[in-house]
C-alpha cells in the first residue's frame, strides 16, 4: 500500500481586512524581500565597495517591482504565451500565481545594474551582496509554491508523496520543499561559509557566479521530478523548459567564478 501524506488544507487568505484579502502566497514574497534586504544590509560592513545602508534600503523598492515585472512577464513569455495572449487582463492576476525564477531573476539584474550606474557603485560587488540574500527569497518564494499548490512534482510512491487537492488522487513529490531546500536553505548555507573568507570577498562576482550556477544546478535536479507545466509538457530527450533555461545560468554562472578567482590571483601576484 502505498503511504502519503494529505495536504494541508491552509486557507489561501491569511488575513482578511473587509475587501481587502492579504494571502499566504503574498506574505511569503514579502518575507523573502525583507530577510534578504536585512541580510544584504548586515553583510555591507563586510564586503568591499563601500555600499552604505541606505542604498540597500532604496534598492529594495527596486527589486521588489522588478521581481514581480520580471517574473510575471518571464512566466507569461517562457511557460504560457499563447494563454495570456488570448486572456491578456490575466496577466496582472498574480495572486492566482505563475511567476517564473528565470524572469523574475532577469528583472532584478536590469534593476540592479540600472541602479549601480545611477549611484555609481561596483556593479560586481553589489551584485554579489544580493546574490548572498537571493536564497532567502528562493526559500520563502518555494514554500509560497507548496501553500499555493502549485508547480508540484511527478506522481510517486515514496512515504513523503504529498496529495495535492489538484494534482489528482495520486501522491506526488513535493518539489516545492525540494526547492526550498537546494535552492533556499543549501544554497545559502554553501554561500555564508564561503563569505566567511575575506579574500573570497574580495573577488568581485565570484558570489553571483556562485548563486547562478548553484541555482541551475539546484533546478536541474528538482526537474527530474517536478511535474512540467501541462500546456507545455516534456521537450527533447525528456527535458524540461526548466532545465532549458538553467543551462546557460550554470554556464555563465561558472564562467563568473572562474573569471573571479583569476581575477584575484592576479591582484595578489
Amino acid at each position: 500500500m502505498t503511504l502519503a501524506i494529505a495536504f494541508p488544507m491552509i486557507d489561501p487568505v491569511a488575513v482578511q481586512l473587509g475587501p481587502i484579502a492579504i494571502r499566504w502566497y503574498a506574505l511569503a514574497y514579502i518575507a523573502g524581500l525583507v530577510g534578504g534586504w536585512q541580510y544584504i544590509k548586515y553583510l555591507t560592513q563586510k564586503f568591499p565597495g563601500n555600499i552604505t545602508h541606505e542604498q540597500v534600503d532604496d534598492f529594495l523598492f527596486w527589486a521588489t517591482i522588478a521581481v514581480v515585472i520580471g517574473g510575471r512577464l518571464g512566466y507569461v513569455l517562457f511557460y504560457n504565451l499563447d494563454y495570456f495572449a488570448a486572456n491578456p487582463s490575466a496577466i496582472l492576476q498574480v495572486w492566482k500565481g505563475g511567476m517564473s525564477f528565470h524572469g523574475g531573476f532577469l528583472g532584478v539584474v536590469v534593476a540592479a545594474i540600472l541602479y549601480c550606474k545611477k549611484h555609481n557603485l561596483p556593479m560586481m560587488t553589489f551584485g554579489d551582496l544580493v546574490a548572498c540574500g537571493a536564497p532567502i527569497g528562493l526559500f520563502f518564494g518555494r514554500i509560497a509554491n507548496f501553500a499555493n499548490s502549485e508547480l508540484y512534482g511527478r506522481e510517486t510512491d515514496v512515504a513523503w508523496g504529498v496529495i495535492f487537492p489538484n494534482g489528482g488522487p495520486n501522491p506526488r513529490h513535493p518539489s516545492q520543499l525540494y526547492e526550498a531546500a537546494m535552492e533556499g536553505l543549501i544554497l545559502f548555507i554553501i554561500m555564508f561559509a564561503i563569505s566567511r573568507r575575506e579574500s573570497l570577498r574580495h573577488a568581485p562576482g565570484l558570489f553571483v557566479g556562485i548563486f547562478i550556477a548553484g541555482y541551475g544546478i539546484a533546478r536541474s535536479i528538482v526537474e527530474l521530478v517536478r511535474q512540467p507545466d501541462a500546456h507545455i509538457g516534456f521537450l527533447s530527450g525528456g527535458s524540461t523548459m526548466g532545465q532549458w533555461l538553467s543551462v546557460p545560468m550554470i554556464l555563465f554562472g561558472l564562467f563568473l567564478i572562474v573569471r573571479a578567482l583569476k581575477s584575484q590571483k592576479t591582484e595578489r601576484a
